[in-house]
């Protein structure tokens, strides 16, 4: 993202610390994450340490500081999910993608994501691939799911 669209963002939020979570939601709407450049620029502009900034862009799990896949995978590995297999079938998927929980892929098309619960326990296990909720999943279920994402 070009610096002076991050000083636009933050301009139109009069430079106010309260907003500084409504900032970065933003400039991150424009790249997909937040790159050390734009959390300098934004501590800089505003006037703010940036550890503060990083504090903030670290907490919530909403925020990335590494780029992101096209097509967002989460897993989920709550309770209801786990019992019924997902631990063995994160370990697959993560393999099938050749990627670590947290990681986005090689050539950039899958980030992949594990949470304890997806509030979707009747279904379980539940992958939802961007936004789109797969109840009762197998292994095999998706990596199918994910090929056709793939294509």
């Amino acid at each position: 993202m070009e610096l002076s669209m991050v000083d636009s963002i933050i301009d139109e939020y009069n430079q106010k610390t309260w907003a500084l979570i409504s900032i970065l939601q933003d400039i991150q709407k424009h790249d997909g994450y937040l790159s050390q450049d734009v959390l300098r620029r934004v501590a800089a502009r505003m006037d703010i340490p940036l550890t503060q900034v990083y504090g903030v862009a670290t907490f919530f799990k909403s925020l990335n500081l590494t780029p992101r896949g096209r097509h967002s995978v989460t897993m989920c590995a709550g309770t209801a999910c786990h019992v019924r297999g997902s631990g063995k079938m994160v370990k697959e998927i993560a393999g099938f993608l050749s990627v670590e929980p947290g990681g986005t892929t090689e050539d950039g098309e899958f980030t992949l994501n594990v949470v304890n619960c997806l509030g979707a326990c009747a279904i379980g296990p539940v992958v939802v691939v961007d936004g789109k909720y797969y109840g009762k999943m197998t292994a095999h279920k998706a990596k199918t799911v994910l090929a056709e994402y793939r294509s």
